[in-house]
């Protein structure tokens, strides 16, 4: 005869069931497991991740509906710093985490842009690598070429974030539904933006602007359990 099988959420009998004498009857079949018992997920699997980042609400309201993102290159996707070679070619530097969440806004359908006053192979090659097509260089001018990047994705400024550190990136930001600075920022420019970045240019403030347009767009949950699994 088979004895009772007991799990950790029913070391006890169900409420209601009948004891016998010195202890529980053994049966032959195996009991139903109570129902107020929580279940478990099978053996090896990993419950979900809850997102540890929160945004003021406000914030995520003009975030939404976001569909692309203009960024400034030197002092936001680098620290600013111009590093030269000996036969005067310029050498970036540009942050991994800041890579990735550019890479995230595109699978989220959010459309990363970059507008910049300067150019150099370096920066080409990042771009390249991060499947960034919609890119202007050699750019002081900033606001046509937004709004021609706007004309060609079928929008408008509604549906435009913008993401600088100095004056040259003010026409945009100030047109953009959402505006954001590193913290580094300029000050003049660090006035106008909806939301300014715990880090600094260069070392994962573009990351910040992803993130939050992420959880507005109802993607970021998603997006950071496929990595979790």
């Amino acid at each position: 005869m088979t004895p009772t099988l007991f799990t950790a959420c029913n070391a006890l009998p169900p409420e209601g069931a009948e004891l016998a004498r010195g202890g529980p009857s053994l049966r032959s079949e195996t009991p139903s497991l109570s129902t107020s018992c929580v279940s478990l997920p099978p053996q090896g699997a990993l419950p979900a991740l809850k997102p540890a980042l929160n945004f003021p609400p406000e914030l995520l309201l003009r975030a939404q509906g976001v569909k692309v993102a203009f960024f400034d290159v030197d002092g936001v996707l680098t620290d600013g710093g111009l590093y030269m070679s000996e036969d005067g070619e310029r050498i970036k530097r540009f942050n991994t985490l800041d890579g990735h969440g550019l890479k995230l806004l595109q699978q989220a359908g959010i459309t990363p842009a970059v507008i910049t006053g300067r150019d150099s192979p370096a920066l080409r090659a990042r771009l390249q690598a991060l499947g960034i097509t919609h890119a202007h260089f050699g750019t002081e001018d900033k606001r046509p070429a937004a709004e021609i990047t706007l004309r060609t994705l079928g929008l408008d400024w509604s549906a435009a974030a913008a993401m600088g550190d100095d004056w040259p990136d003010l026409a945009v930001m100030r047109r953009a539904a959402l505006s954001c600075a590193p913290v580094n920022a300029h000050a003049e420019v660090r006035a106008q933006a909806h939301f300014i970045t715990q880090a600094r240019g260069g070392q994962g403030a573009a990351r910040e602007l992803c993130d939050l347009l992420l959880v507005a767009s109802g993607c970021y949950a998603r997006l950071l359990q496929a990595y979790a699994r």
